[in-house]
């Protein structure tokens, strides 16, 4: 996994969006070149084809992160990574959990936690009792008690899952940037974040160029951040996701395809479900270097952390080598890193 890292400074990494979603920069990568050029994020319109088609992840990113008080008084930190009732997030009760606990060892199995309410204060009636740990990965299974439905009360009390890098509380601003123009579909506890950079005057713009978009939903859990520890990446194993390919979009993909058009995903995420040999239902492929893709013909991406399985899919993608060498043309050019940061085009 050495050949997967690099050196990046803290003050690269993005804190906060900027002032407006398109103003972004964007690095444009020519894979058949090996060559790059800065830009900006609204010269994607230009970058594109009439005729491409666009595939986004319209996953809705849902307030996953709970604190909850023990009898001690101490405070748990809860973040709801998939429901137990039904894979889809959509139509699962909201009930029964699985979720990661922080500290897990104040989370034990048969307890019954006091939910505190959006502001910090404890919620009347609201309860969580831990009610088993996941062998495989230490995670807590829970079961919510709320005064009403379970989606109405996590969608009101719940924060932000703001991933580990952004060293600050949520605010109330990041309910509306950590969450693309188009999200539709409840489910993740992470942002798609390269389609953090539309808005709907650029969409409107693409469309006007001759641009299909099409759309699909992988719900982001939280083996998106679970870094590669294994010193081998092909030792490592993926985190299982739901996703759903509807068939107009799969449809489009195969037509864009028969007349030599491309098929641009936005997102790492949509580039996993487009691989998949699936159309609704979990995935855990594990795309890295020495993938063959199928679907994918260029890629729209935010910049990854070192070591990890996003950095190795967009390294199988245009070159270990040449990812790298942009990386540092990045870092070195001031460009803002991860989840709000700049973007990047592969062609």
């Amino acid at each position: 996994m050495d050949a997967f890292d690099y050196e990046l400074p803290a003050d690269r990494i993005a804190q906060y969006p900027t002032q407006r979603r398109e103003q972004s920069r964007l690095l444009i990568v020519d894979r058949q070149t090996g060559s790059w050029r800065d830009a900006e994020f609204p010269d994607l319109v230009e970058a594109l084809a009439p005729g491409d088609v666009l595939v986004v992840n319209d996953t809705r990113v849902f307030p996953a992160r709970l604190f909850a008080r023990r009898s001690s008084g101490a405070v748990v930190e809860l973040l709801l990574a998939r429901p137990l009732d039904d894979g889809d997030p959509e139509r699962a009760s909201g009930q029964v959990w699985e979720a990661l606990a922080r500290p897990a060892k104040k989370a034990r199995p048969g307890e019954r936690l006091t939910l505190l309410s959006h502001d910090g204060t404890p919620a009347p009636d609201a309860v969580v009792e831990i009610t088993g740990t996941r062998e495989e990965s230490g995670a807590r299974e829970l079961e919510l008690d709320l005064p009403g439905p379970p989606w109405e009360w996590i969608l009101a009390h719940g924060h932000v899952p703001l991933p580990p890098y952004i060293d600050r509380d949520d605010e109330s601003s990041d309910r509306e940037r950590y969450q693309t123009v188009y999200a539709a579909r409840r489910g993740a506890i992470a942002a798609p974040t390269a389609g953090l950079h539309f808005t709907p005057e650029l969409l409107a713009r693409l469309e006007e160029r001759g641009i299909e978009r099409a759309t699909l939903t992988l719900h982001v859990g939280p083996g998106t951040f679970r870094p590669v520890t294994a010193e081998r990446a092909e030792d490592h194993t993926m985190d299982s996701e739901w996703v759903a390919v509807p068939q107009a979009t799969a449809d489009a993909v195969a037509r864009a395809r028969q007349r030599g058009n491309r098929v641009v995903a936005v997102g790492t995420t949509t580039v996993r479900a487009l691989e998949s040999a699936t159309h609704q239902g979990w995935t855990d492929l594990y795309i890295r270097p020495g993938h063959e893709f199928r679907s994918v013909d260029a890629l729209v991406t935010n910049f990854h952390l070192p070591r990890s399985t996003l950095l190795l899919l967009v390294a199988a993608f245009a070159g270990t080598e040449l990812i790298l060498d942009a990386y540092r043309h990045a870092v070195e050019s001031g460009y803002r890193f991860y989840s709000y940061g700049d973007a990047m085009l592969i062609v």
